[in-house]
């Protein structure tokens, strides 16, 4: 079971921590069925999801809703992503997920609408809809939770699990082991810095300035990138007043706010910020905060995203 992690604040923020989406498998595509998925759909089987909840799958699922960003790419990943009939607005990558009807806001999700598309199961996460979710339920739809990651371990659980109710667990293994080869490629590049520099990680502008610290998925990111967060030093989404930000001088400031026209330049120009040796050097940049923000299976771009952009004469 993952622990616990409170991501409230962050959905209002950003709507940016959510929700995964399925694909095809190349069998089924040409007509065929793994043995292993024979012996599933003949067997039926039981999943433990992130409540505990033991959810029993008679026969792989060939409908899906998708509550979160992060799983429908994961579900695409997985190769099972034309089974997704319901996704969020949100729910903007791959392409092909532009194209799936929207049943959610990723805050509040359209029961009737679910309901009407009659999916074998609804890959939800913990938003406080307890009682949301129940109904679906009691109606007759499987619901499946995943609790949102707060690290590359959840993430990894995250796609064990989804491909275990997908009926494509190799599948699964496979994502995980590319994942894990991504990250080590990007690693072994950064690893002999002399010295990490100092970032400064911005996911909410101005007036309320919000950043990350120790203990949550963004500071993972960091680390595995070999650069040293200048707000490590306390835990979880903090705000931060601009005063504090220009006492860290941070060497790189990288900011994830996507609603801004140009959010690096909106940095560059903040009055007083001159004195701060990454606005000297115009050393601000954005990174995609669909890829850094989401905990799914571009988790080791988002570390590559962030090092090319700390050290690049390392990808030259």
């Amino acid at each position: 079971m993952k622990k616990l992690f409170n991501f409230q604040w962050l959905s209002i923020l950003m709507l940016a921590l959510v929700l995964v989406g399925c694909g095809t498998t190349d069998e089924e595509k040409n007509g065929e069925t793994s043995q292993e998925q024979k012996s599933t759909e003949a067997t039926g089987y039981k999943v433990t999801d992130d409540r505990g909840v033991e959810v029993t799958f008679d026969a792989v699922p060939k409908t899906v809703v998708s509550l979160q960003p992060s799983n429908t790419e994961i579900l695409f990943a997985l190769g099972v992503g034309d089974k997704i009939v319901g996704a969020t607005d949100y729910d903007t990558y791959p392409a092909e997920a532009q194209n799936i009807e929207r049943v959610s806001d990723s805050m509040t999700f359209n029961s009737e609408r679910i309901l009407a598309l009659k999916p074998d199961v609804v890959i939800a996460y913990t938003t406080g809809q307890d009682d949301a979710l129940k109904g679906l339920e009691d109606a007759g739809v499987k619901v499946f939770v995943i609790q949102s990651a707060a690290s590359f371990k959840d993430v990894y659980g995250d796609i064990e699990q989804i491909a275990t109710v997908m009926g494509v667990e190799d599948k699964g293994e496979q994502l995980n082991k590319d994942i894990r080869a991504k990250i080590a490629n990007v690693q072994a590049k950064v690893k002999d810095v002399e010295k990490q520099k100092n970032v400064y990680l911005e996911i909410s502008p101005k007036p309320d300035i919000y950043t990350t610290a120790a203990g949550t998925f963004q500071q993972e990111i960091l680390n595995a990138a070999n650069v040293s967060n200048v707000f490590a030093d306390q835990k979880g989404w903090v705000k931060v007043s601009e005063e504090d930000v220009i006492a860290k001088n941070p060497e790189v400031i990288l900011t994830t706010v996507n609603y801004a026209k140009d959010p690096a330049a909106e940095i560059i120009a903040r009055n007083g910020w001159n004195t701060i040796t990454a606005i000297q050097n115009k050393a601000v940049y954005y990174v995609d905060a669909d890829i850094s923000t989401r905990p799914g299976p571009r988790i080791g771009e988002a570390v590559e995203l962030v090092a090319k952009a700390v050290y690049p004469e390392l990808f030259q």
